[in-house]
This record gives structure tokens, C-alpha cells and sequence, in this order.
């Protein structure tokens, strides 16, 4: 641990993992106890997991046919693991196991008739760049370059059809996308061309759009302390959004139209008591 913290304020690397093809996406568990794996996704189609604690690629997960665009570990389960790749398709993976490959989630949930001549499910219809856990661990959102995102179940891979309308994605690399922390009800804050749409997670509502960069916005970050978000964009800004307490004040800021001001939906109290409700 010393060794790690001396090196990071000296601005040297602690490990080096040295690949042959463009890395896309990279992720590390944030609950994992029993492992020091970093999944990364790269121009092949294979996943590669960095150990390290022995400071080398300790084997990979093979079942994609194209590039790995976003790699996300499970926030509940610490050997679970989700990567989306150009081939379409995203696969959940348990890295315990020899097979590895638990589901090959299916827009269809199945229903898709038997003889499409699809020989396996696809999660979109166009390259997956983007998925992203909620904090329970038991949803999944994936973000492809058919404008589409989807929500699913985590569990059982089933598609929950929550519909959230087209969302531009015009990327042909990973983008990366975020959830909110502590708000009720949940949001997701998407890039969108030049803007960060603000969706509500289990309903699908699209309930704002941020404007402020001159260029795409590639990645958003989420910081649950602040309830701050943080934006990248190819315009080369990054961006702190701070969220607004209170809707706008109307023109007419006399007393007698305060005590109607409502707290954003984000941070309203969703406790009430029995009592109060009767």
C-alpha cells in the first residue's frame, strides 16, 4: 500500500499491462473483497482480466465476435461481470466459472420467431457502446447505436420493454453513461449529441436536457457525495452540473408566491408516516 502511494505522488505508474489492440473501456469491481480484477475491453473480441495482485492478465472471457466497447462489473455481485461489444450483443459472465458466459441478453426475450436467421440474441439492433448497473445491482442499462437504451433485469436477463424513446448515439466507440445516488425516483444521465439527457429509470420520462459544451459529450460521471455530475466532451471541457434545489422562482417573487415553491423531484423527502396520511 506504501509502494502504491508513493508511486502515485511521484507520478509513476505502479503496473504497466501492456496491450496489442486500442483499449476502449476498462473497469475495476467497486465491491469486490476476494479479487483485484480489471476487466478491459479492447479492439479484439476478447475480454481481458488484469490481476493486480500478480500484476498480469490472468486469463480472458471469449464469446464475442467483435470489439469490446464498455466493460462494467456487477455494484452487488463481485464476480459478476457485463460487456457490450460492436457485435451487438451483451453477455453477463461469472469469471469464476470455466464456461464463464451466464446469459446472452435478448431484445426479444425470446419471442423473436425460430426461423430468423439470427444464430444468436442481440441486445440492439447496431453496435452496444455503453451499459451501466443501477446502484442495486439489479437492473441493467445498455446504450446502442440504434438510438435505443434498454433496461434489464439483471437476474434473469429479461428485457423490462421500459421505453425511453430514441436517444442519439452517434458514437462509434464506447460511451459512458451514469446513474444517479440517494434521489428518488432514479435518473440516468445520458449523452446526447452535444447535450446529457436526464431520464427517469423505470418509467422512461425524459425530464431534462443539459446544454453548456460546444462538441459531443462522450462520458458522465456521477458523484453521490455532492449529488454533482460531471460531463466530458470532445470540445475538450469538462463540466460540473450542480443541481438546483428549488424550480425557478416565476418573474413575481412576492411573499405570497413563495410557500408554493416546490423542492426538485430529485430531492424530495419520499418518507411520509402513517399518521400524516390519515
Amino acid at each position: 500500500m506504501l509502494y502504491l502511494q508513493s508511486c502515485l505522488f511521484c507520478g509513476k505508474p505502479a503496473d504497466v499491462f501492456h496491450f496489442a489492440e486500442t483499449v476502449y473501456s476498462h473497469h475495476m469491481s467497486p465491491v469486490a473483497t476476494k479479487h483485484c480484477l480489471i476487466a478491459v475491453g479492447t479492439k479484439s473480441p476478447k475480454v481481458q482480466l488484469c490481476d493486480l495482485k500478480s500484476g498480469s492478465c490472468s486469463h480472458i472471457l471469449q464469446g464475442h465476435k467483435q470489439e469490446i466497447l464498455a466493460v462494467s462489473w456487477s455494484p452487488r455481485y463481485e464476480y459478476i461481470l457485463a460487456t457490450a461489444s460492436a457485435d451487438s450483443r451483451v453477455k453477463l459472465w461469472d469469471v469464476r466459472r470455466a464456461s464463464a458466459c451466464l446469459i446472452t441478453l435478448d431484445q426479444h426475450n425470446g419471442e423473436k420467431s425460430k426461423a430468423s436467421s439470427e444464430a444468436e440474441n442481440t441486445a440492439h439492433n447496431g453496435r452496444v457502446n455503453g451499459l451501466c448497473f443501477t446502484n442495486d445491482g439489479l437492473h441493467l442499462l445498455t446504450f446502442g447505436t440504434d438510438d435505443r437504451m434498454r433496461l434489464w433485469n439483471s437476474s434473469s436477463g429479461e428485457n423490462t420493454l421500459v421505453n425511453y424513446g430514441k436517444v442519439c448515439n452517434e458514437s462509434r466507440k464506447g460511451l459512458k453513461f451514469t446513474v444517479s445516488h440517494g434521489c428518488s425516483p432514479e435518473f440516468a444521465f445520458v449523452p446526447y449529441g452535444s447535450t446529457i439527457a436526464i431520464y427517469t429509470i423505470y418509467s422512461g420520462n425524459r425530464m431534462a436536457m443539459l446544454g453548456g459544451h460546444y462538441s459531443s459529450v462522450d462520458c458522465c460521471v456521477f458523484h453521490p457525495n455532492f449529488q454533482e455530475l460531471y460531463s466530458g466532451g470532445r470540445d475538450g471541457n469538462i463540466l460540473a452540473w450542480v443541481p438546483s434545489l428549488r424550480e425557478p422562482e416565476p418573474d413575481d417573487t412576492s411573499e405570497e408566491l413563495r410557500p408554493q415553491q416546490r423542492l426538485n423531484p430529485a430531492y424530495e423527502d419520499a418518507w411520509s408516516s402513517s399518521d400524516e396520511d390519515g
